[in-house]
């Protein structure tokens, strides 16, 4: 669950990048097989449009013709020439047409001044057309199935998934049927270029799921968890780098202080001696002084000694004077707790990671207090950095990290508890002092520095015992103005 939260944003990065890729995929695919939908519609319609204008033809050229009466018929043969050409049939002067429908057509079409439809039965496949002319009129009947010029299509009519039909009246003569099904529709409609066939050219074509492009958007998502995966190695690296810079310069201000606090205490206890050797020296010389005058060597000897003395308190002053920490308080600025107690965890979050430790932060609303930014991260660097030392003595599952941000006696106090073996009752009182530790290797001037730089900027620091088992420090500061 840690694993999955940490890495929640990459997994949304890829997954938004995925579906945004796959998305402009799919819709370019729709968009390439939309236009050759159109194109090869467009090509039936041109084609179905000029066997439309060749019957016309036909009958024109008939009416133009008027082949002769009596047993010369060759309008006869144009079956044998024209494969959709089932029948066709003459009215010669003062004859009647064998049904209502050509006599009705053949008015039509005298009026029109061009050929006109006498009845279309998609069902079965046939249609009529009746032009009027003088002496003779011709009515051919045509064959549906015929009409379509197969050596010219552009499509496999039975492996397409396009269907076509011709419509006309509201019923239809489905030309290719077509297959498939999808949430994907596209159609064309557009009616025949011979005003004589009232046919309507229509097609339907529907995209399945299976015929986006799966194996080229799989191919995009792997692209993308590839850059995610870099994108996240590189920020991941630069996280490293300035979190290695932090910690640097924390050390940097560490070590720093601690050579104050070293330089202080070495002040401190070298003082007295150093104030002793002085004034036993200056005795000596008073001494010395009312002794006959062949001692005047020892005299200047007793001089030079007590310069030196002079001369090593004025280096050791020096050194405190150049290493000694300026007034915390000329630095104090409003500091959010919990923002502190984050970055901490943030330059932390290797060594938690190593060590199977997951701190947790119990704090409301933002608490804001009074404090010098650095001092404070480095109070709270070191007392997670100790807490984490205790909790290498305990097994991973029994370890707890927890750090309690509230306010306490009208201060904010910061709290770092831990689950490790604890602090013994007899070192509690000295647990910060300089120079005393409990640690293999311990210099003693981690704490006594923290209870330091606390004391610099208004505020404490303290221990007390953790039930059931641990040490809980607690860092109280001024709160800031504002709150």
């Amino acid at each position: 669950m840690r694993a999955l939260r940490r890495h929640r944003l990459p997994l949304a990065l890829w997954l938004a990048l995925s579906v945004a890729g796959g998305v402009l995929l799919a819709r370019a695919e729709l968009q390439r097989l939309r236009e050759d939908f159109e194109t090869d519609a467009r090509i039936v319609h041109r084609l179905l449009s000029q066997r439309a204008v060749q019957h016309d033809a036909v009958l024109a050229t008939l009416a133009l013709l008027q082949p002769g009466t009596g047993g010369d018929t060759p309008e006869q043969r144009l079956p044998a020439l024209y494969p959709q050409i089932l029948s066709v049939q003459r009215r010669d002067a003062g004859a009647a047409w064998p049904d209502a429908a050509l006599s009705a057509a053949e008015a039509r079409s005298r009026i029109e001044r061009r050929a006109a439809l006498a009845d279309a039965d998609p069902a079965a496949g046939r249609y009529r057309l009746v032009l009027a002319a003088d002496p003779a009129s011709f009515a051919a009947t045509f064959d549906l199935r015929q009409v379509v010029p197969w050596n010219e299509w552009p499509m496999a009519p039975d492996a397409s998934p396009v269907r076509v039909a011709l419509e006309q009246g509201g019923r239809q003569y489905l030309v290719q049927p077509g297959h498939g099904e999808g949430p994907w529709r596209f159609e064309f409609r557009k009616h025949l270029a011979a005003d004589s066939q009232p046919f309507d050219v229509v097609a339907q074509r529907a995209v399945a799921w299976r015929e986006l492009p799966w194996r080229a958007m799989l191919a995009w998502a792997a692209a993308m968890a590839l850059a995610v995966a870099l994108w996240q190695w590189l920020r991941r690296q630069r996280a490293e780098r300035e979190r290695a810079e932090e910690l640097l310069r924390l050390g940097q201000v560490a070590r720093l202080n601690t050579l104050g606090e070293l330089a202080a205490g070495m002040a401190h206890e070298l003082n007295q001696p150093l104030a002793a050797l002085l004034a036993n020296t200056q005795a000596a010389r008073r001494l010395l002084d009312d002794e006959p005058p062949e001692l005047a060597t020892a005299r200047g000897a007793m001089r030079q000694a007590e310069e030196q003395a002079r001369r090593a308190a004025d280096v050791l002053g020096r050194l405190r004077r150049g290493v000694e920490r300026p007034a915390a308080s000329a630095a104090l600025q409003s500091v959010v707790l919990q923002d502190a107690v984050r970055n901490a965890f943030y330059l932390l979050e290797p060594e938690f990671a190593k060590r199977q430790v997951a701190p947790r932060l119990e704090a409301g609303n933002a608490l804001a207090v009074q404090a010098e930014p650095v001092a404070l991260e480095q109070i709270i660097h070191n007392l997670l950095t100790n807490a984490l030392q205790a909790l290498d003595q305990v097994p991973s599952a029994e370890r707890e990290l927890s750090v309690l941000v509230h306010r306490e006696r009208g201060q904010g106090a910061l709290t770092v508890g831990d689950s490790g073996p604890g602090i013994a009752p007899e070192v509690l009182p000295r647990i910060f002092e300089p120079f005393f530790t409990t640690r293999e290797n311990g210099l003693g001037l981690g704490l006594n520095l923290c209870e330091s730089l606390a004391a610099g900027m208004g505020g404490e620091l303290g221990v007390q015992p953790r039930l059931p088992r641990g040490a809980a420090f607690t860092l109280r500061l001024p709160l800031a103005p504002a709150a």
